[in-house]
């Protein structure tokens, strides 16, 4: 079998039996990403390939003597191009940074080459990973897995179609208005928003206030998506916020667990018809509800309990707030600040215009905010709602000014706005798994969140390895490979 068929746990453990070889693993996806690549621009800044077949053998020498780094060692790896990457250009996506080339490692990063990962590029995000569409001026637009003329979702939206196509065996990914749970809605695969503090983020400008965005892991499964926030997570002294516990060893008997029986869903929709939604949306979501009921889960329809309209509210103050402090470096400067996209100066200068009350305010409304829900979660195991509110838009389309409702045409005020859907994981903290639930009519994939308990990563992926199970034909439905170039020799 080409071991880019593998699981990243198969693949871990084909590695370390010997069955295949680092070097021969490398060569392999570097094949597939010749192949393919070139067609979806799903990674870039690859590095030198023969260097990263010396990697490899320096993998397949370290085995030999009975040495492994640990879970990954030997995998292929591309770092989304937010997080820092020693001597590997770092973007951002961002002409402003096309040759910034960091000296340290990002922590997470670290830990994953800590494990074995042998960092081979970085994958594609839109420009400072603002909107959920990736393209930037520096490497262009990535191209949907299922279909290319569409939009990839964003901001990790590089890693979701890079794994869609087997590129990678699993990857990183960051979330902030739902960075990786769109894009993994958009690309068929599973993405996971920890909780607040259980993937600690350095360097970081800011270790007190700036809490809302977090790294986590994207996979093709629940098992692998479990074993790289093992790797990814953990406590560190300059994250002072960040909780130390150990996450819990991937349980085998989950793979034998026959139903959900008893378990209590609460369907949130499209929130008592607040958000506007794409038609078939909402129905797509629920055949994957209808598959939850068939393994034994309970199905409610569900309230947020508060105001929706508040809590956009609430997140724009503190959106505007956090990137505003994170472009503050490029905003002095009148040459690189006009260098940022509009949508970047637009939240700039929002956050000009409020006080420090108000983001005391908006402080204040978030904790009720958290305290509501978790309220609510007393009387679910999960609540669950879609991953986007629109179906993939046109790759050329900046962002979607509108959505098409069955109620007619709702106008959209912000450049984000259409993905409001994703706001109350991240407002909340709390650890939000984006499940694959089918297909429309025309092959474009579509996902639903599950938004659980604090610090419930566990239990989220427990549940959904189950429903994995039951969704085995949406899984099997693959990208059509890009026919081979004559030109590349394939």
């Amino acid at each position: 079998m080409d071991p880019t068929e593998l699981s990243a746990g198969a693949l871990s453990r084909a590695i370390h039996s010997r069955t295949y070889s680092c070097v021969e693993v490398m060569r392999a996806y570097q094949a597939r990403i010749d192949r393919i690549n070139p067609i979806c621009n799903a990674l870039v800044s690859l590095c030198d390939p023969e260097t990263m077949l010396e990697q490899a053998r320096r993998c397949d020498s370290e085995l030999s003597r009975g040495l492994s780094r640990g879970w990954m060692h030997g995998m292929p790896q591309a770092i989304k191009d937010l997080a820092a990457t020693a001597g590997l250009r770092t973007t951002m996506g961002s002409p402003l940074l096309r040759d910034s080339v960091p000296t340290e490692d990002g922590l997470m990063v670290a830990r994953m080459r800590a494990s074995g990962a042998i960092i081979i590029g970085k994958s594609n995000t839109p420009e400072f990973g603002l909107g959920s569409h990736t393209f930037n001026p520096v490497f262009g637009a990535t191209a949907n897995a299922y279909e290319p003329s569409v939009s990839a979702g964003g901001s990790s939206g590089g890693a979701a179609v890079a794994l869609a196509h087997h590129m990678l065996p699993v990857a990183d990914g960051s979330d902030f208005m739902g960075s990786l749970r769109n894009p993994a809605a958009w690309n068929n695969i599973f993405g996971l928003r920890p909780s607040q503090g259980r993937i600690p983020q350095w360097p970081v400008r800011d270790v007190w206030i700036n809490q809302m965005s977090t790294e986590g892991p994207m996979a093709r499964c629940t098992q692998d998506l479990w074993r790289l926030l093992q790797v990814q997570s953990g406590a560190d002294p300059r994250a002072p916020l960040a909780h130390g516990e150990p996450f819990p060893d991937w349980d085998d008997a989950a793979d034998a667990a026959p139903s959900l029986k008893g378990l209590r869903v609460g369907w949130l929709g499209d929130l008592n018809g607040y958000l506007p939604m794409e038609p078939g949306v909402l129905a797509t979501c629920e055949r994957g509800l209808a598959r939850l009921a068939t393994l034994g889960a309970d199905i409610e329809p569900a309230t947020l309990g508060s105001s929706p309209a508040q809590a956009w509210q609430t997140w724009l103050t503190w959106r505007h707030t956090l990137i505003a402090a994170r472009l503050a470096p490029y905003l002095q400067d009148p040459a690189q600040r006009a260098q940022l996209k509009p949508e970047a100066l637009w939240e700039a200068e929002q956050a000009r215009n409020l006080s420090a009350l108000e983001v005391i305010e908006a402080s204040a409304a978030r904790t009720a905010f958290y305290q509501n829900l978790c309220v609510k979660l007393e009387s679910y195991d999960f609540l669950a709602i879609p991953s986007a509110q629109i179906w993939p838009f046109p790759i050329a389309q900046r962002w979607p000014e509108h959505i098409q409702t069955n109620n007619g045409l709702i106008a959209m005020d912000t450049y984000h706005r259409w993905m409001e859907v994703v706001i109350y994981a991240t407002l909340a903290g709390l650890p939000c798994v984006s499940v694959p639930c089918g297909f429309n009519i025309q092959g474009l994939p579509m996902g639903m969140q599950w938004i659980g308990r604090p610090r419930g990563e566990a239990a989220l992926l427990r549940s959904a390895r189950v429903y994995e199970a039951a969704i085995g034909d949406w899984l099997a439905i693959r990208p059509v490979l890009p026919e081979p170039r004559p030109d590349r020799g394939a």
